[in-house]
């Protein structure tokens, strides 16, 4: 289980099928252009697989993953 430090703020589960093949910059990418939301924001943010069988969490896309 996943415990996000004490700084974030929100969590936004992204709405669509993620290609987990994408880099980084391309995760990135998709927060800012649809969720609208800058990447260095105290923020955790989800994202769902094809299958939406798993969902791996990246929080804090600009830095480091957790």
């Amino acid at each position: 289980m996943m415990r996000p430090d004490a700084t974030v703020e929100k969590v936004y589960l992204y709405p669509k099928p993620v290609d987990f093949r994408k880099s980084i910059d391309g995760l990135a990418a998709l927060v800012e252009l649809d969720i609208k939301v800058a990447v260095f924001d105290p923020v955790l943010f989800v994202f769902l697989n094809s299958k939406r069988s798993i969902n791996p969490t990246c929080s804090k896309i600009g830095g480091a993953l957790s």
